[in-house]
């Protein structure tokens, strides 16, 4: 069974790390507010459809994903979450793939309770690793 969006903030990565590992990108959209922003590996902020495209990349990788929240400040229904993540395994073809940063993402608690993301920045202020570059 899928974990249940967030309760609490400090949640929030593991929620998206739990679905990004299903491999189904409609789990991993659910994690996000509509309108939410990604900002890509070379920097460029994305929402709706290239957001769910960007996610998309990182999930043809065909690898898992662990997450280990650094610092999580939240106050009111807003909260700063500072993680650091690394997508890592072997591709298809035999050959070892490591894609990893430090996120800088902003998450907010919806009216139902339950907290998704607002802007998903994964490269923090590196640019530059992911799977187009």
């Amino acid at each position: 069974m899928m974990r249940e969006l967030a309760e609490r903030p400090e949640d929030v990565p593991m929620v998206f790390a739990e679905r990004f590992n299903t491999g189904d990108v409609n789990a991993v959209a659910e994690v996000y507010e509509s309108g939410a922003v990604f900002v890509t590996e070379t920097g460029l902020p994305v929402t709706g459809r290239e957001l769910h495209a960007a996610n998309e990349r990182f999930l043809g990788l065909g690898l898992p994903i662990t997450v280990r929240p650094r610092n999580v400040h939240a106050t009111g229904d807003i909260a700063l979450l500072i993680v650091d993540w690394v997508i890592e395994g072997t591709d298809p073809d035999g050959r070892p793939v490591r894609v990893e940063g430090t996120a800088t993402d902003v998450a907010r608690r919806g009216r139902d309770g339950r907290w998704r993301y607002v802007v998903d920045n994964p490269f923090g202020v590196e640019a530059g690793g992911g799977p187009e570059s």
